[in-house]
């Protein structure tokens, strides 16, 4: 019995799909994408906020630079909100200095090493991802995706403060 035109075409039509949805979910980035919302203990409800987190401005323009800007700022709520809980008197310059500690190029470019940042943001070439400032503004980038994704910047404090944690361990366990 022959197979008809039509059914053999219903046929490849579904192999196509089936073999478009495996191998488009199956891509390193999107792996690796996986790995880092274990991670950080925080699963994304629309992944294409973290996928422009990581995408660099050098490597297009659906970038994550405005969600640093918010990424940023929770990052230093976060520290000045920590600081007072910890002190309510503290000083206005203390409270500062916790924030710009705790959101510091440095600190935040430790955190995003830890998490292997460097080797997920997508940059264009001749753009270096190791740079302090490109893994830098992809972590603050990744904050504010996780405070746009929950409409929460609560969420987006407990994720700074997980990366931190992550970093400091990282760092002893170094020592």
């Amino acid at each position: 019995m022959a197979i008809q035109p039509a059914a053999r075409l219903l046929f490849f039509l579904l192999l196509v799909a089936v073999a478009h949805s495996s191998s488009s979910s199956s891509s390193p980035f999107d792996a690796a994408l996986a790995t880092l919302q274990k991670q950080i203990g925080y699963e994304f409800r629309s992944p294409d906020l973290l996928r422009r987190a990581m995408t660099h401005a050098s490597y297009s323009r659906e970038n994550g630079r405005a969600l640093a800007v918010l990424g940023l700022a929770a990052a230093q709520s976060a520290a000045s909100l920590r600081a007072l809980a910890a002190d309510h008197d503290a000083s206005a310059s203390a409270v500062s200095r916790r924030a710009r500690d705790a959101s510091a190029e440095s600190a935040c470019a430790a955190a995003a090493a830890r998490v292997g940042i460097p080797s997920i943001v997508r940059v264009a070439a001749g753009t270096k991802a190791t740079a302090a400032p490109v893994v830098c503004g992809a972590l603050r980038a990744l904050v504010g995706a996780v405070a746009v994704d929950a409409n929460s910047t609560h969420a987006a404090e407990e994720v700074f403060w997980k990366l931190h944690v992550l970093a400091a361990d990282s760092a002893k366990a170094a020592m």
